[in-house]
């Protein structure tokens, strides 16, 4: 699932193991059984537009958007259309249903990345929901030098394959052992480019400590943005898109964390305070 420039995930220390044994369990029954709200969600985009129309404006340039597994491009037509209206040049991925990382896949995706950049002749930023993010991020770690930023939404590079309940279907439909997969890859390093890990703790696929990016010495322009959401409805969750356009909106070389004091009540409602305990 990683570009061929990612190394082996280096020896655990005991307590590393033991913390990543706490997140192996993949969210519950009830979690899951939740993942219906998404049509809320995706109906709160109405009342929320005349809000949403309000964020940064964007500069003009493009943004590439990755489906999750088994999605294709027709889930992230809204967000496509949003970041169109906000002044931004989306892109889906063109490759149809996202069955994993199948032979081709990620060569077709670099090759897009690559094409687009020499196209417009400026950085691209990548958007990915789930499986779709962990492609932005490894696309980012190899060419780090055509990509603006990261954003992801609700993806599992943090924890094990165990980590969510999708990694059969992701076996199934990809024909790959994702635990073998996932062992030749150091898929929670952050890439070296601004890294935005969006999530929410109510997220019925992906265990949310999976989307977590740690602290990172190599690249301190990573952050971590709590909303409250569905997994399934990431990609159509106000709270989401608001998020998504700041980060985008941000020049090149002034990156800032996500502004989250002096708010107001209302903010601090739809963006938790990421410092809560775990």
């Amino acid at each position: 699932m990683a570009s061929p420039s990612s190394k082996r995930n280096p020896p655990s220390s005991p307590q590393t193991a033991t913390r990543q044994s706490l997140h192996d369990v993949p969210p519950s029954a009830w979690l899951l059984a939740l993942e219906l709200r998404a049509f809320w969600e995706f109906g709160a985009l109405l009342p929320a537009w005349p809000l949403l129309a309000r964020a940064p404006r964007g500069d003009g340039h493009a943004v590439m958007v990755f489906p999750g597994l088994s999605a294709n491009d027709a889930t992230t037509v809204p967000l496509r259309h949003y970041l169109q209206s906000i002044g931004y040049s989306p892109w889906g991925w063109d490759q149809g249903f996202n069955f994993g990382p199948r032979a081709g896949v990620l060569e077709e995706a670099k090759d897009n990345l690559i094409r687009t950049f020499e196209t417009t002749g400026r950085k691209v930023s990548l958007i990915g929901w789930s499986l779709g993010g962990v492609y932005a991020r490894e696309l980012a770690k190899e060419l780090p030098q055509m990509v603006r930023c990261v954003i992801t939404l609700g993806s599992p590079f943090a924890g094990s394959h165990k980590a969510t309940n999708a990694w059969r279907i992701y076996e199934l439909t990809s024909g790959r052992n994702v635990e073998r997969e996932s062992e030749n890859y150091d898929l929670p390093a952050a890439p070296p480019v601004p890294t935005t890990s969006i999530y929410s703790r109510s997220d019925g696929v992906v265990a949310w400590q999976a989307s977590v990016q740690a602290p990172a010495a190599a690249n301190p322009q990573t952050e971590n943005i709590e909303v409250l959401a569905s997994h399934i409805g990431l990609g159509v969750n106000p709270g989401a898109w608001w998020a998504v356009a700041d980060r985008l909106s941000q020049a090149e070389g002034q990156w800032k964390p996500f502004p989250r004091e002096d708010k107001g009540r209302l903010h601090g409602l739809v963006y938790p305070d990421p410092a809560r305990g775990t």
